[in-house]
């Protein structure tokens, strides 16, 4: 069942017994940080959502962590578990194109749900029942966190920055963190290979500003489609339409040619002038390291709009495991079948939080072939996202990728690493501090499927060591005889 806002998102998790709210004053700065990070990291159902009621300097509460688990993930997009969605979307993509007019007739249904994604326009919206404009805009107001001691200042860290293509007026909702500079300026950290980027970089040469349209606050579904790595020019709100089952209801911004969630929390509306850049950051980001400083674009809030009684929705950053390592988990295994479309071959792949989403990717093949490994590899550099993975390990269908043990054990058994490391160039994720240029470095594919003799291989391939069937079931029997235990 679709959750349509955030305050609707807080009731479901409080209702699960996935909230606590935390009622004595606590501090944007670093102190919230702290306590999240303690939280995020606890195994089990230490691990909650917080909702923090007194935030020293904000009359506004403060909701973070609330997509920081598993269950939560699943909870807050509607589903028991999030591969719901992605059975879905795989119907979704395994339809044929309909051949006779009892297909077409079949199609209907499908098409109406498809139908149901696209957002909708409605005329008035809760984000917009209080109004700053002009020398009321203050975004110190806010409570925004600092959340690690040698941050540059204040970060909103779960913005959703709404932008739009100057040339051909396509929107793309994407995150990227703003550094408050003043009550109405913040740093806007788009990377270079951004759909926002593409965006400054058109209006740029057109000697244009670019309007910009920033979502605190919006229902779980629309949040998590904002960090989803879709391809160029596909909506995202579509995403979310897909995810909620139904439209998201978009509201046309006070001052700015945009439109925006109508349930979300609080909006700021504003213009990033492209050739103007200050210096941003440095930021404890998500890879567990600080981004180092650098020019950014400079967004200036010209209104802002919220609901009565807002609350402020965050999220912390920082080593692993963190809130964003459960989103990145549900992304992985939402685009499943869109991986499985471009790559049959691919069973299953998994990003390990520690490898930071674009550091480590484990992938599962069905093997039918001399050097499909590498196939893979090159099919997964030239993916979208994907592009950025620093090291890929490619597995017989026989590993369990989600066993970290099994996967070491497998893996460094079955390579030479001579033979079995394949190197290449190629652009490489801003935030990789050890590639030997910004957005460019090397990557590493690992061959660690059997090797074939038409690979090259003469000798035998042993067999793994497997006890035989009878005699396990025997000693399974026998265990409490042998005075084991249970």
């Amino acid at each position: 069942m679709a959750i349509d806002s955030l305050r609707d998102w807080i009731r479901v998790l409080d209702e699960a017994g996935e909230l606590i709210r935390v009622r004595v004053e606590v501090d944007p700065h670093l102190e919230i940080a702290e306590i999240t990070d303690r939280v995020s990291k606890e195994r089990g159902s230490a691990n909650k959502a917080l909702l923090f009621e007194n935030v020293k300097g904000s009359a506004l509460p403060v909701l973070i962590n609330a997509f920081g688990s598993r269950r939560r993930c699943a909870l807050s997009l509607g589903v028991e578990r999030i591969e719901e969605h992605a059975e879905r979307l795989r119907e979704l993509l395994d339809q044929s194109p309909p051949e006779g007019l009892l297909d077409k007739i079949r199609m209907i249904p499908k098409l109406a749900e498809i139908g149901a994604f696209f957002p909708k326009k409605v005329s008035s919206a809760p984000c917009q029942e209080v109004v700053w404009e002009g020398d009321a805009v203050d975004l110190r107001k806010l409570p925004v966190l600092t959340t690690w001691p040698q941050d540059a200042g204040p970060f909103v860290t779960f913005p959703l920055c709404v932008t739009q293509d100057p040339e051909n007026g396509r929107r793309n909702l994407g995150t990227y963190r703003l550094q408050v500079f003043s009550r109405n300026e913040t740093g806007f950290h788009t990377h270079l290979h951004k759909d926002a980027r593409r965006h400054l970089g058109k209006a740029a040469a057109r000697g244009e500003k670019v309007p910009v349209a920033v979502v605190i606050g919006a229902d779980p579904a629309t949040c998590f489609a904002s960090v989803i790595p879709a391809p160029p020019d596909v909506d995202e709100l579509i995403i979310a339409g897909f995810l909620r089952r139904k439209p998201v209801p978009l509201v046309k911004c006070r001052t700015i040619p945009l439109e925006v969630p109508a349930t979300a929390e609080i909006v700021l509306e504003g213009w990033v002038d492209p050739s103007a850049l200050r210096r941003e950051g440095p930021f404890g980001d998500h890879t567990g390291f600080y981004s180092l400083a650098d020019d950014y674009p400079v967004l200036r809030v010209e209104c802002i709009t919220m609901r009565r009684d807002a609350i402020y929705h965050t999220t912390l950053v920082g080593r692993p495991p963190q809130e964003d390592c459960w989103m990145t988990e549900g992304i992985e295994r939402l685009l499943l079948p869109v991986l499985q479309k471009a790559l049959p071959e691919i069973i299953d792949y998994r990003m390990p939080f520690e490898g930071v989403a674009h550091n480590l990717m484990l992938v599962k093949i069905r093997k039918q072939y001399p050097g499909q490994a590498q196939k893979v590899m090159s099919g997964l550099w030239g993916l979208g996202q994907a592009m950025f993975t620093k090291v890929i390990v490619v597995v017989d269908e026989d590993v369990d990728i989600h066993d970290d043990s099994e996967v070491a054990w497998k893996v460094l058994n079955h390579i030479d690493p001579q033979r079995d490391l394949q190197f290449m160039m190629g652009p490489v994720e801003t935030l990789d501090h050890a590639s030997r240029a910004a957005c460019f470095g090397s990557k590493v594919g690992v061959d660690a499927t059997r090797k074939w003799k038409e690979e090259g291989f003469t000798r035998d391939w042993p067999d793994e060591i497997v006890m035989d069937e009878a005699t396990r079931a025997k000693v399974a029997s026998r265990w409490r005889e042998y005075g084991l235990g249970s």
